[in-house]
């Protein structure tokens, strides 16, 4: 791959993605494996190439990928973030249409911490009257 490349760092609850996104075919790498290895559902690989779809930038951009931490599901939208502000680096013109299908956005919702005195974040512990 050459040198020039655009970049964007995605997040979604503790997942972490750095995309680079070369002038190429088309190809995708996630953690030196293809999309297809990387991602096994199909709606996972759709979430995440999602923002290239939209802008029809498909077939214009060969996408190097490493992300960690967190799930699947939140890696695949992490992704989808880093892509998409990776797109927005090499045409500031795209950001309407990133913006209007929500891609630039970061999702804030993160697990909520366990609290004293219960169970999980919001469970008592079950109520005995004798």
């Amino acid at each position: 791959m050459s040198s020039r490349y655009f970049y964007g760092t995605g997040r979604r609850k503790s997942a972490v993605a750095q995309v680079r996104l070369y002038p190429g075919e088309g190809t995708i790498v996630i953690n030196d494996k293809s999309a297809e290895e990387y991602f096994p559902l199909e709606s996972f690989r759709m979430r995440a190439e999602e923002p290239l779809k939209v802008t029809g930038m498909e077939g214009s951009f060969s996408v190097s990928v490493k992300v960690g931490g967190g799930g699947i599901s939140g890696q695949a939208d992490a992704v989808r973030h880093g892509i998409a502000r990776a797109l927005l680096v090499s045409d500031p013109e795209l950001r309407p249409i990133l913006r209007k299908g929500g891609f630039l956005t970061r999702d804030p919702r993160v697990k909520e911490r366990k609290k004293p005195g219960l169970k999980r974040a919001r469970k008592a512990p079950q109520y005995t009257k004798r």
